[in-house]
Formats: structure tokens, sequence, C-alpha cells
């Protein structure tokens, strides 16, 4: 039978290793503490990261995307009214060029048929309207800039798969453009094939200068931009083909002033306040 003794020493080996067991379960708090600290600054550091080096007018974008959980509208001011000139390119396209439309992974937003590869002519222009809730908009596009965008453009509205269809984004602050061409309205869709850049280094953006939208080098579909206002800020990523005319530029203005639905105040970029809903897209014959 353990003496008093014994038994003082047995409770005292007993409290030290509760101690150190508690001391070692305060010290794992600590640590996973730390861990989960820096797994969460890590986490909106790249989320930061992300949206500051996401492509500027990219399909799939993420502003767009979704209805802002806090909205706030922001209104676009300081709009020139001087039209952009295109600069042409140093050397002239051949008579021809050979187009080519692959398909993607991704499904079409809206069924259609993609546009036959082979050679398409380098020069001409097309006209199309865009009838819209705001009104009608002249679009001219200009083979010579572009000529296998054009070719798809066309194709596209032929099969009316710009009608019925809105433009998703507005981009009010530093950049001014609308953005369309998606049937399903938040910038994720396409047609389900894409096409190779046709840019080059001179090409500068500005008030009039219709453009391709795309996620990446040689990722065009069907989303497009009108550059309403300034967009010098843009690099040489986005084939440029065509313009849109002075009175259609008017009546995006008016959309523009009335303001995009941002994510957070003063970011200028989101749902446009005005819903431009795009009818019908008309090419000339």
């Amino acid at each position: 039978m353990p003496t008093n003794e014994q038994r003082r020493a047995a409770a005292k080996r007993k409290l030290e290793r509760q101690m150190v067991y508690r001391h070692e379960r305060a010290k794992k708090r600590r640590i996973i503490a730390v861990v989960s600290t820096v797994v969460v600054v890590a986490l909106v550091g790249g989320g930061v990261w992300f949206l500051a080096t996401n492509n500027v007018f990219g399909n799939g974008d993420a502003a767009a995307s979704e209805t802002p959980a806090q909205e706030s509208v922001d209104k676009a001011e300081n709009i020139p009214t001087a039209m952009h000139q295109i600069p042409k390119r140093t050397a002239a396209l051949p008579a021809t060029v050979n187009c080519e439309y692959t398909k993607g992974q991704e499904p079409a937003a809206k069924p259609n048929t993609p546009p036959a590869n082979g050679e398409q002519p380098t020069t001409g222009t097309v006209g199309v309207t865009l009838g819209t809730s705001i009104g009608d908009l002249k679009l001219n596009l200009d083979r010579s800039l572009a000529p296998c965008t054009v070719h798809n453009f066309v194709e596209l509205a032929k099969q009316k798969y710009f009608d019925n269809t809105t433009c998703h984004r507005l981009t009010v602050t530093g950049i001014q453009v609308l953005q369309c061409g998606d049937p399903g309205g938040n910038g994720m869709g396409g047609p389900g094939y894409s096409f190779k850049d046709e840019v080059y280094p001179e090409l500068t953006y500005g008030r009039g200068v219709l453009a391709m939208a795309n996620s990446g080098p040689d990722t065009n579909g069907s989303q497009f931009f009108i550059v309403y206002g300034d967009a010098s800020n843009l690099q040489a990523k986005y084939n440029i083909f065509g313009t849109v005319d002075e009175e259609s530029l008017k009546k995006v203005d008016e959309v523009a002033k009335t303001g995009t639905i941002s994510q957070q105040p003063g970011q200028g970029d989101g749902k446009p306040k005005t819903p431009v809903d795009i009818k019908s897209a008309l090419v000339a014959n």
C-alpha cells in the first residue's frame, strides 16, 4: 500500500504531466492561429493580385459575372468628343488571308454554326445595324483591319446570334467602353469556338473604335466592345475590326452618364444602370 509520501510524489508527477500537456495544447493553438492568419492573408493577397492582373476586357469578366453585394453607381465624366483615328498597318495584308475557327472545350452560349475555314478578302467594308433598347447603333466593319474578325461577326449576325442579348459590361473610369456579345449576359459566354488575333503594334484605341474582347492570346469569340470615350491605356491586344458612327456614340454617352453598377464605389466597372439590350443585328446587303 503506497505511503503518503509516495501518493504525494505521484500527484506531483500527474500535475507536471498535465501542465506539460496544457502547454503543448496552447502552443499548438498558437501555431494553428498563426498558420490560419497566413493562409487568409495569402488568399486575400492572391485575390487582389488576380483582380489587378486579370485581362482588362476579357471573356469571363469577374466584375460583370454577378450582382454586386453593395451596389455603387459610378457615372462617366469627361467623355472626349473627338473621334479616334485608327492607325493603318505598316504593311498591307495580301489580297486574301486564311481564317481558321477552332472549336473549344466550352459549350456555345447560344446555338450557332462556326464560320467555314478558308480564304477571306482583306478589302471592303460591311455595314451592320444593331437595333437596341437605346436606339440603332451603326457599325462599319473594315476587312483591311481584321478580315477574319469581320467574317466572324457577319456570320454570327446573320445567324441572329446577337439578337435578344444584352450588353453586360460598362466601364466609366480610366477606360470607357461598352461590352456586349455574350448571350448569357454575364460576361462568361462565347460561341463555342475561337480564332486568332489580328493585331499589330501600331494599334491604339479611342472614341468610335469597335474591337473584340478576349481572355488571352488567340481567344476571340463573340464578345466585342464599343469605345465611347478614352481607352488610351489599352495595349494592342484587341482586334479592331471597325468603327461606330458619332450619332450612335451619343446614345452610348447617355448610358454612360447614367452610370454603371460597380462592386465598390469608384471602381467604375459593372453592368450599365440603363440596360442596353440588342434586339437585332442586321447586315447591310
